[in-house]
């Protein structure tokens, strides 16, 4: 009875670390050029924390590496962005 317990509290405290781990993604920016104050404060901020930007292809793509391993958006993450 004590390992199914340790199995379940990992699993509930697994899916904690993975929500808390989207939480913190950035949203999007309509904003394709930022001018004057707002590009200063684009470029001050680390890359992993700025917002996402169309047709930021390098920027977009460190950041889906950080926050989802993988360079290439999933067929899920397309759809949830669609849907949304």
């Amino acid at each position: 009875m004590n390992i199914k317990t340790l199995i379940l509290a990992l699993v509930f405290l697994g899916g904690f670390v993975v929500c808390d781990t989207r939480a913190a993604e950035p949203g999007w920016s309509l904003q394709v050029i930022a001018f004057g104050e707002k590009r200063e404060q684009i470029q001050q901020t680390p890359i992993i924390y700025r917002k996402y930007r169309p047709l930021h292809f390098y920027g977009n793509t460190v950041r889906r590496v950080h926050y989802h391993g993988t360079p290439i958006p999933t067929p899920r993450v397309i759809v949830e962005k669609i849907v949304r």
